[in-house]
């Protein structure tokens, strides 16, 4: 006896049930994908500025380093 995913892994076998089945997921696809356009675009973007935010402080943090070690640098001369 077979189980289920036996079964469905039979019916999706057939070449012509596949088309059938993804010709009718593609208006709900289409639907899904017009819905959350706005939200994907905002999470690209946001992941962009993230990056930028990020080499932005490590460009400071970096700077600051460099400056505190010429500092202490300096002041053990005197």
């Amino acid at each position: 006896m077979k189980n289920i995913r036996d079964k469905c892994i039979d019916f999706f076998k057939n070449e012509d049930i596949r088309k059938d089945v993804k010709e009718m997921l593609k208006p709900f696809a289409q639907i899904m994908y017009n819905e959350l356009y706005l939200y994907i675009w905002v999470i690209c973007f946001y992941n962009v500025f993230l990056i930028f935010i990020v080499l932005v402080n490590l460009f400071l943090l970096l700077k600051m380093i460099r400056k505190s070690n010429i500092i202490q640098i300096t002041s053990f001369d005197i």
